[in-house]
């Protein structure tokens, strides 16, 4: 049995319609109703004991906005999902229609729709908000799943004060609740040279979010370059997983000699640091089941196309973890 987005609405909704209590607004000034915890891919109760199983998309960044490429060859390339960012817009912006037959057409599933960055500078909330519905709502449109949000970039020489993360983590929350109530769940992408970089980061924008309406995209590259085990953490966030980035990086990069926390590239899957078998024997120990995106910033070897890239990343989950893409 598929992981359908139709059964994926139908539980959402049968959720919702099962709970009354209402919830205060970010600005307190009306009430949306609450919903009982959410049926994300990793609430095994919550669906068929046939969906429970992990599901490989991947990611079209690598094609540096050539998304008609990137779905060709991800689909050529055997993945049953993809992860789209904010550059498809260019064409499908108006046509959401357009790019469900496309994607139709190649046998994917738009799984995830990169947000972009969510700012916390002051008056600037109600356009943070109405840019990412107005994103949920084409992914809504186009038949996807999620919505992705990572969060300001850090200013160099500045040290974020804790009213920042407090301010990020409820207004990634206020977004997850509207885009909620379009059937569309948000999750919070931790990333390098932002708010949420270093591991303690991600807790304080993590624990001042509702967890009903913001859940985790661990990105297991960006936290052990920031510092964190993405082993520890998949266990850490049990339970509150929307989906996954599965990336590797290499660091520090040669003759680097200062600042080693932010030497370092993305690389294919097992040419980097990051313990893939470890996260993916936590992900069995917490019986996640869902996606798990494959992410290639950029091809790391220039002689190299990004679709024979995304060949050898299937090849690393096939033949090395053991697993079916």
């Amino acid at each position: 049995m598929s992981f359908s987005r139709r059964k994926f609405l139908y539980t959402l909704g049968a959720a919702a319609a099962a709970s009354t209590l209402p919830v205060k607004s970010l600005a307190n000034t009306f009430e949306l109703p609450t919903y009982s915890p959410l049926a994300t891919s990793h609430s095994v109760g919550t669906l068929t004991p046939a969906a429970a199983e992990l599901r490989f998309a991947y990611a079209a960044i690598t094609w540096g906005g050539n998304d008609q490429a990137a779905i060709k060859d991800v689909s050529e390339t055997g993945f049953r999902g993809i992860q789209l960012r904010t550059s498809v817009l260019t064409e499908f912006g108006k046509n959401p229609k357009g790019l469900r037959d496309l994607l139709d057409q190649h046998h994917l599933q738009m799984v995830a729709f990169s947000s972009g960055g969510v700012g916390i500078n002051p008056g600037t909330e109600s356009d943070e908000i109405a840019k990412h519905i107005s994103n949920a709502t084409f992914v809504r449109d186009v038949g996807g799943l999620y919505l992705q949000v990572t969060d300001s970039a850090r200013q160099k020489g500045k040290t974020p004060a804790p009213d920042d993360y407090k301010k990020l983590g409820r207004l990634m929350a206020e977004i997850g609740k509207r885009s909620l109530d379009l059937g569309i769940p948000v999750a919070y992408h931790n990333h390098m040279n932002s708010l949420g970089e270093a591991p303690e980061e991600v807790d304080r924008i993590m624990d001042a979010a509702d967890p009903r309406y913001l859940k985790m995209e661990l990105d297991v590259a960006h936290y052990l370059q920031g510092g964190g085990d993405p082993v520890k953490a998949v266990r850490k966030f049990s339970g509150r997983h929307l989906f996954l980035h599965i990336k590797d990086v290499q660091s520090p990069l040669p003759g680097a000699t200062e600042d080693l926390k932010h030497s370092y590239r993305f690389v294919e899957l097992g040419r980097g640091k990051v313990d893939l078998p470890g996260v993916f024997a936590a992900l069995a120990a917490i019986k996640f089941s869902g996606w798990c995106v494959v992410e290639l910033d950029s091809v790391p070897d220039k002689a190299r196309t990004p679709k024979e890239s995304a060949s050898i990343n299937k090849a690393y989950i096939e033949q090395k973890l053991k697993l079916k893409v």
